[in-house]
């Protein structure tokens, strides 16, 4: 965006070269941060505290940068969720072989 003597911004033009795509581009590669914390205080007591944090980045920049959460969440990884009903199956065998033992003792 140039600035013109006004002082306001104007858009940009179609000959100036940035667009909406080369804007998501490199944020998208750069990666973005916005953090914020919001407190609410009665009397000096600190009743809620919120803090928010938006990270806005590429999945090959998220990886570089050690965020790698979704492969590990279940709800959004298939390999995740396989890992996870794997364990609980494991789980639930375990449990009934255990009762059948009980049972046979019994």
């Amino acid at each position: 965006m140039t600035m013109p003597p006004s002082g306001l911004p104007r858009p940009y033009d179609e000959g100036s070269g940035a667009n909406l795509a080369d804007i998501l581009e490199r944020v998208l590669d750069k990666g973005v941060v916005i953090a914020g914390d919001i407190r609410i205080n009665l009397l000096d007591i600190e009743l809620l505290t919120i803090r928010l944090r938006l990270v806005v980045a590429s999945v090959e920049r998220a990886k570089e940068m050690g965020i790698d959460w979704w492969e590990r969440d279940p709800a959004l990884s298939s390999t995740a969720r396989r890992s996870e009903l794997g364990r609980e199956n494991e789980e639930l065998r375990r449990r009934v072989a255990e009762l059948e033992q009980r049972q046979e003792r019994a």
